[in-house]
């Protein structure tokens, strides 16, 4: 892989700043309403974030990973 591609690669990172807006930002998620279930919305926001990092983790990988 040649320079000009491992900067375009490099790129695929920046998505990790969509988790870690999504979780450092506690008054977006500190609250009780919607519930989901009766859980309420402070601890069900947190597992979608553990999904959704994991996807966005995974999706980074394929898009880096050097054939």
């Amino acid at each position: 892989m040649n320079s000009v591609n491992k900067a375009r690669g490099r790129g695929w990172y920046l998505l990790f700043i969509i988790v870690f807006a999504m979780v450092l930002w506690p008054p977006f998620y500190n609250r009780i309403e919607p519930t989901l279930m009766g859980v309420p919305f402070f601890y069900w926001y947190q597992m979608l974030c553990v999904l959704v990092s994991a996807v966005i983790t995974a999706f980074i990988y394929l898009r880096t990973r050097e054939s």
